[in-house]
């Protein structure tokens, strides 16, 4: 049986110390009234190794536009694998497939990876940026994808031999409103025509194929400043219709699902999540479906997300701690950004400075620019750092220094002075930023869309 090439992915998504989660789309197709029945399938085997081992069978699931994600688990920590995935059709059920049948992979490509590391103290790299505009137009038939030379920079650099060993994508990684007034998406099949374009680009395909990828959205994924000029029908037809593509394309490759006996199950309550890998631990917010704009003390987080954020932050795992949110924490003074939601920001920088929490990184993005600063939250010296990375590709202007809050202090209602300090250079281009965590400290390199090293900027813990 001929083994058929993806035609989105693969995408490698959670990668723990013993198991990956690896995304996959095959093709529809009719059959009489419904569509044929496609399988995923992958095969495994540690780098070195000539075998592969013996694959494993996953549904496409039509209900999810034919994509269907598989959990490999039984893996070493911090050990390099390789694998192919592919699909077929066939009639039968994935569990009642003959394992024997003899598979021909003659046209499926080798990926490698890596998965992570238990070892609290090891050095991790992570490779984040935001927002990959792509205006897509004359009735989808020409489609923009020169932001695809962003990810050709990102894979020269582990072509050189350097290891990533995650890729953040911090929220806009499509733009279903095409500036709000050209052909905007409301339907599930035009959102996921959308994210099949973005996903299918030459270099970002590889990329999320061999480096384990993390997502979340911002606002482009539903329309510009989601939630503020939602209508009562937006909310009933383009918001479901925008979080069930999200759930199908960014979502069910995250940690957020749960496995059983290798499989996805249930439906989430809720975006968010969290996960580690050697020195980081990592919280990825939901900054954009939970607002409550209409509140006397307006919410970006949802209650339940607040808790276990903070809950998150005192676990006492002596870990970096990195909280990954769509918009910047601090240094936009838009209503739209943290800037909106003083109280919650002032409950969330009190929890660290009362309780003396170090080691706090910030990754965020959305404003096109990419920049980094500290900001002291005590007077003995006590911190967080802020990394802001965007955008992937943006062809329109981008702002400059004096948009952003990069010294004094910023607006707070607790009456503690939250001061920016030491900041980096603006850097108002289209980039990515490449993050060196160590139990030490961080240092970010931001670099430009064609793979220029524009600047560098180090903190310590």
């Amino acid at each position: 049986m001929q083994v058929k090439r993806l035609t989105v992915g693969p995408i490698l998504g959670a990668t723990d110390i013993s198991s990956a989660k690896i995304f996959g789309r095959a093709d529809f197709e009719m059959d009489g009234d419904r569509p044929r029945r496609a399988h995923g399938v992958v095969r495994m085997r540690k780098k070195g190794d000539v075998d592969f081992l013996a694959p494993i069978f996953f549904k496409m699931n039509p209900n999810f536009d034919m994509t269907g994600v598989v959990i490999t688990s039984g893996l070493d920590s911090n050990t390099s694998y390789e694998y192919q995935m592919g699909w077929f059709y066939s009639d039968a059920q994935s569990d009642q497939i003959d394992v024997t049948n003899i598979l021909i992979w003659e046209d499926i490509k080798t990926i490698g990876f890596r998965t992570a590391s238990s070892d609290s103290n090891a050095t991790r790299v992570l490779v984040a940026g935001s927002c990959r505009y792509a205006l897509s137009l004359f009735n989808g038939m020409w489609f923009d994808d020169r932001g695809d030379k962003t990810f050709r920079s990102i894979l020269s650099v582990i072509d050189k031999g350097e290891h990533v060993d995650q890729l953040i994508m911090c929220g806009d990684q499509i733009y279903a409103d095409d500036l709000n007034v050209i052909g905007a998406d409301v339907g599930v099949d035009k959102f996921n025509k959308r994210y099949r374009s973005a996903f299918t680009t030459k270099h970002l395909r590889r990329l999320m194929g061999q480096v384990p990828t993390y997502m979340t959205l911002d606002d482009h994924e539903i329309e510009d400043n989601w939630p503020e000029s939602a209508t009562k029908k937006d909310w009933v037809t383009k918001f479901p219709a925008a979080m069930h593509a999200y759930s199908t394309y960014q979502a069910s490759h995250s940690p957020l699902f749960k496995s059983d006996d290798g499989r996805l199950e249930g439906t989430p309550s809720h975006l968010w999540y969290s996960y580690q890998d050697g020195c980081c631990d990592i919280f990825v917010c939901d900054t954009r479906t939970e607002r409550s704009l209409d509140e006397a003390v307006p919410e970006i987080l949802g209650p339940l997300q607040m808790k276990n954020l903070l809950a998150w932050l005192l676990d006492g795992s002596g870990r970096v701690k990195i909280i990954v949110t769509s918009v910047p924490p601090y240094e936009s003074e838009s209503n739209d950004k943290w800037h909106g939601f003083i109280g919650q920001r002032d409950e969330l920088l009190e929890c660290i400075r009362n309780n003396g929490i170090k080691k706090i990184v910030f990754i965020s993005g959305d404003v096109h620019a990419c920049m980094s600063s500290e900001l002291m939250v005590g007077s003995d010296g006590l911190k967080v750092i802020s990394i802001v990375s965007s955008a992937f590709f943006w062809p329109y202007p981008h702002p400059k220094r004096r948009s952003f809050k990069l010294e004094g202090s910023i607006k707070t209602n607790a009456g503690i002075q939250y001061k920016v300090e030491n900041a980096s250079e603006v850097f108002p281009t289209d980039a990515f930023t490449k993050l060196t965590v160590k139990p030490s400290g961080i240092n970010i390199e931001f670099v430009s869309r064609k793979g220029k090293l524009m600047g560098q900027k180090s903190y310590g813990f």
